[in-house]
């Protein structure tokens, strides 16, 4: 069956390893037969969530950013990846505030069901994504419907383009295309 995968890239660095991440994915992903939209947070305005909690009794968000065109896009994908570089081991900054911001989205109908996780760290464990992976599964405690289907850590990898020789790319691709 023919699915709709949105891909968020969150890294701030264009052409880095997550980035790179991504597009295997994607590649994949098509291969197969689906379709595959991207979006990159490093065009993008977005605000901190003001924790007002209007959301929840009225469509959309207060703030008026991009956060509205990616909103619009995450309910009717049947597949979520989220591709992010990690911090500190942690999840980009973007990252996080893209999670808080999908707050809209709790109280409403969603079609994803499988989420994915991307990830591109300069600490060569795999343990270096746990931070992350732990924060992706709190989002994930709210939408019961959905639940993580897979994570690939490029670990190892500093500058840009370090992970063309990972086999994580390879890891995302396989991924993708077994949606």
């Amino acid at each position: 069956m023919k699915k709709r995968v949105l891909i968020l890239s969150t890294s701030p660095r264009q052409g880095g390893n997550s980035d790179a991440l991504a597009a295997s994915f994607a590649e994949g992903a098509r291969s197969a037969g689906h379709t595959v939209s991207h979006c990159s947070l490093r065009d993008k305005s977005l605000h901190f969530c003001l924790g007002c909690l209007s959301c929840q009794e009225t469509p959309g968000c207060v703030l008026q950013d991009d956060m509205a065109e990616i909103l619009s896009q995450m309910p009717t994908a049947d597949v979520l990846v989220f591709a992010t570089p990690i911090y500190f081991y942690e999840m980009s900054g973007q990252m996080k505030t893209l999670l808080d911001r999908t707050n809209p989205l709790f109280s409403g109908e969603y079609a994803f069901r499988a989420v994915y996780l991307l990830a591109a760290a300069a600490e060569a464990a795999p343990q270096a994504v746990d931070g992350a992976l732990h924060g992706l599964e709190g989002w994930l405690a709210c939408f019961p419907k959905a639940t993580l289907q897979g994570v690939v850590c490029g670990c190892g990898v500093t500058g840009a383009g370090e992970i063309q020789d990972s086999p994580a790319l390879s890891q995302a691709r396989a991924m993708g295309a077994a949606l």
